[in-house]
């Protein structure tokens, strides 16, 4: 759901602005305009942040962002680091101003770089998506204490809350060195426009969002042999079988706290929250060993904290297809069905 209770919005047909005060299903919700209540479609509203970095104009039918190819996009040559000093790895994006008719600074597009302030050079894996839906993808490599132009992002895309994944791999193996690093940014358009603002009042060039420090080693697995274990008596069980012995898994989780504690009372909101996700993740891996097709995992309205931090982890998991949180008259508002694809 692109939208929650309490947000603010722009009326698209007036340029006027209220807030969002109940969702009605997937397609409309309840705005409230200047104290007046009524209900809008999804596409006539949008949020306010954007049109105060665009044009003063009316706004013009949305269009959909076109997929971007890599022979699409303008090569520049890979630019080393003026001050070689080892601070990890980067993902950098360069607002690009221009003045309206009003002579007024607008922002047209985000320049993507990858900066790499390590001496190590590293093969990656890029990919940029909009609302879950790939936009760009592309292979290559960037050298030690150099910065790699990847595309541009047209600023008014930025709401559809552009995500990045990117895998690392060394170019050069090393054995104690994992063998691929993988790493994902998501870009809230609210958190955005308030770093363009800060960024603009500290007169900086560019924002930056730290990836990793350094790549990480290899995680070292102890090998036990089983031969040895099976003639001491212990039961060693094929592993092709191994879903038999898994624990039941569930289609349906609440992770309301007071299911999942007797002295939730005496907890923190941190370690509350740390409980619900940790329960979260116990059943959404049970699910996807057992091969479920859906979950639905009950975690309340609230103030929508615990919704968030489940939707941006499974946003980052390849096993699912999709997920909503829409009215069920069961859950009202307070749960998420996901779909998972093997």
């Amino acid at each position: 759901m692109k939208y929650q209770v309490g947000d603010e919005i722009i009326v698209l047909h007036s340029n006027e602005e209220g807030k969002v005060i109940e969702l009605i299903n997937d397609k409309m919700v309840l705005i409230e305009v200047r104290g007046v209540k009524f209900p809008a479609y999804m596409d006539q509203i949008d949020f306010p942040y954007f049109y105060r970095f665009t044009k003063k104009k009316q706004p013009e039918e949305k269009k959909t962002t076109p997929k971007q190819y890599i022979d699409q996009v303008p090569k520049e040559k890979p630019k080393p680091n003026q001050i070689q000093v080892a601070d990890g790895v980067w993902l950098s994006f360069i607002p690009k101003f221009s003045l309206d008719d009003f002579n007024d600074e607008i922002v047209e597009l985000l320049k993507v770089h990858l900066v790499n302030k390590t001496p190590q050079p590293y093969q990656l894996v890029y990919k940029q998506f909009f609302s879950q839906e790939l936009n760009f993808e592309l292979s290559t490599q960037v050298q030690g204490f150099h910065d790699f132009y990847l595309h541009d992002i047209a600023f008014e895309a930025v709401n559809d809350s552009p995500s990045f994944s990117i895998d690392f791999s060394l170019l050069q193996p090393e054995k104690k060195k994992a063998a691929h690093y993988e790493t994902q940014l998501k870009l809230k358009p609210r958190q955005l426009f308030q770093r363009i603002e800060a960024m603009k009042e500290n007169n900086e060039p560019t924002i930056s969002y730290k990836l990793f420090d350094t790549y990480p080693d290899k995680t070292e697995e102890d090998y036990v042999d089983l031969s040895k274990l099976s003639g001491k008596g212990y039961k060693i069980y094929d592993a092709s079988k191994a879903r038999q012995h898994l624990p039941p898994a569930r289609s349906v989780v609440d992770l309301h706290i007071e299911k999942l504690s007797n002295d939730f009372e005496k907890l923190s909101n941190i370690e509350i929250i740390g409980i619900q996700l940790s329960e979260f993740e116990k059943w959404f891996d049970l699910a996807v060993a057992h091969r479920q097709p859906t979950l639905i995992v009950i975690h309340g309205v609230g103030t929508g904290r615990l919704r968030e931090e489940i939707h941006d982890i499974l946003k980052t998991k390849r096993e699912v297809k999709n997920f909503i949180n829409q009215y069920d008259p069961r859950f009202g508002y307070g749960a998420t069905e996901i779909f998972f694809q093997y």
